[in-house]
Parts: C-alpha cells; structure tokens; sequence
C-alpha cells in the first residue's frame, strides 16, 4: 500500500513537472550555461535525445516534489516496529530528511556545479572546443544531485540511530578516522573522477557527521543510572 501511494506521488509530480519541462530544463542547465562562453549551447546529437531528456528531467523534478510524500511512507513503514514515544519523532523527522534532502541538493546546485563545470571547461583550448549534450548533461547533473540530497541525510540517520541506541557518542568518535576513509571513498564512487568535486562532497559530509555527533549527544539514548547499593 505504502509503495503504491508512491508511485501515485511520483506519477502526479512528474504529469504537473511536465508542463514545465523546458522551464525546469533551462533552470538545472543554467550553471553551466553561466561558465560557459558566450555563443556556445548544449546540443542533441540523436533525433528523439531531447524529448526523452525531457521525460527525464519531468521524472527527477516529480520525485523532488513527491519527497515528502516518499520520506513520511518510509518512517511510517518503520513506525509499527518502534516504542509509542519514538513514534512521536516520525513528523518531526520527516520534516527535517525533507529539510536535508531539498538543503543537500541546493548545496550541489548553487556550490558544487559552478566549479566542476568550470574545472571541466577548463580544458577547452582554441583546437578543443566542449560540445555537452543534453543527455549527458542531465545524467551528470541528476546523479550529483541525488548523490548530496542522500548523504546530507546523514545527521538524521545517525541522530535517530543514537536515539533507537544501536549507536552511541562514543563509538562516532572512535570511529571517525573509519568515517573520514569511508567519505571520501563514497565521494570518489559517487562524483566525477576529479578532485575538486570529491572533495566538496567529502568535506561537507565530515561537517555533517560532527553534527551528527552533536545530535546523538543531545537526543541520543541515555543509560540508566546505576542504582546505589
């Protein structure tokens, strides 16, 4: 039931983001349209390229919009497993993954795309010349985007993980050398093969894990007082 209400959220989003799909098309390729010269556009270089680009792009924009939806049917599908007063933070959580998800994207958009696009132009002489496609445009831009809306969840999780107690303060502590290894090869995985991208997704990710500690500290399980004898 909960996956189906899903799709319905998804399918309504992308029907509405479809009439407006050059208009959400010129918006995702306008950092990249800022760095480069002047005269120079995006090209299609197969007949139905820009019409399934667009499909595409309906379809991330429709998910956007329905990730709300997406993220209340998830913490509800867990709900039934949790204690009466951890099921009091489902709204609250919900509310903030939206936060982080919609945050972490906007994050990619407005910091992340002008200085890998730039760095990628950059390699433009007066023989080479950039001739970026629709199609792998969007493909680079979604992946991205989806790729730092996900990890900024990452507060929320460990947050709420800290507050179930199978993790604690100190053990994100003692961990982190093994969480600064694991950002950065989860940035590599997820990025381009350039350093400057990896490394505005790895540092962002050590940022939120401290938070993450914080929270954990604040909101975590606390361990009964032992009684004095």
């Amino acid at each position: 039931k909960r996956l189906i209400t899903c799709f319905i959220a998804v399918g309504i989003g992308f029907v509405i983001s479809f009439g407006f799909k050059e208009r959400l098309f010129k918006i995702l390729v306008q950092p990249l349209i800022k760095v480069m010269k002047e005269g120079e556009t995006l090209i299609y270089t197969g007949l139905p390229e820009a019409f399934f680009t667009y499909l595409k792009v309906a379809f991330l924009s429709g998910l956007i919009v329905a990730s709300p939806i997406l993220l209340y049917q998830f913490w509800m599908f867990v709900a039934p497993g949790l204690y009466k007063n951890e099921r009091r933070m489902m709204m609250p959580i919900v509310l903030l993954s939206s936060f982080f998800f919609i945050g972490g994207a906007l994050f990619g958009y407005f910091v992340v795309f002008p200085w890998g696009f730039k760095f990628f132009l950059g390699f433009a002489t007066d023989t080479i010349r950039p001739l970026p496609s629709m199609r792998e445009y969007f493909g680079f831009s979604a992946k991205l985007l989806l790729a730092f809306g996900l990890v900024f969840e990452m507060p929320l999780v460990l947050t709420f993980l800290a507050k179930l107690g199978v993790v604690s303060v100190p053990f994100l502590k003692k961990n982190r050398k093994y969480a600064l290894l694991l950002f950065f090869t989860g940035a590599a995985i997820l990025t381009p093969p350039d350093v400057i991208t990896q490394i505005m997704m790895a540092v962002p990710l050590m940022l939120l894990y401290e938070v993450s500690i914080i929270g954990a500290r604040l909101f975590g399980k606390k361990k009964p007082k032992e009684e004095k004898t």
